[in-house]
């Protein structure tokens, strides 16, 4: 198996808002606010949240977020846990209809070294995937395609959620 490093990505990590400006954590920020279309918050369910993330892999990548700050999934309630599932099966549903993907990839990052940019508060991500979206420019060029503007992604699913 050929390996290809980029240690380019550590720093693009580092770099996330991974705290509001007065330190505190950045999804219980956005869970208390209102301002949902400035957030990116596509959805509000009774324990969790769906909002696209900020700093997206592709185009429409999203995060499900219980309200509550745990790192650890073991500390999810039965309810929490099956609105987590439920909301990201809806959010996969939403994303198929408006954007077409091909498969998607979905999973959590458990911990700062599995890769969690924000590890203090569990999060589960979505990325749409298209056949044909990976390509050379994040390792020759230093750049990820995003092919959308995230303002128009973001509209057109919470369109798609309203109708």
């Amino acid at each position: 198996m050929n390996r290809l490093f980029s240690p380019w990505r550590s720093e693009y990590i580092s770099s996330f808002r991974l705290e509001t400006k007065d330190g505190s954590c950045l999804f219980c920020s956005v869970a208390k606010s209102k301002k949902d279309a400035e957030n990116l918050v596509v959805y509000r369910g009774k324990t969790c949240f769906a909002i696209m993330n900020l700093y997206p892999y592709n185009s429409g990548h999203m995060m499900v977020v219980p309200y509550r700050h745990t790192s650890n999934l073991s500390d999810l309630s039965a309810k929490e846990n099956a609105e987590a599932l439920s909301l990201t099966a809806k959010m996969i549903g939403i994303i198929q209809e408006v954007m077409k993907p091909q498969g998607f990839n979905m999973g959590a990052n458990l911990g700062r070294a599995a890769g969690a940019g924000i590890d203090q508060h569990l999060h589960f991500h979505l990325v749409p995937r298209w056949n044909g979206d990976t390509n050379f420019m994040p390792t020759l060029a230093d750049t990820k395609l995003v092919s959308e503007d995230i303002g128009r992604t973001y509209k057109k699913l919470k369109r798609a959620l309203n109708r």
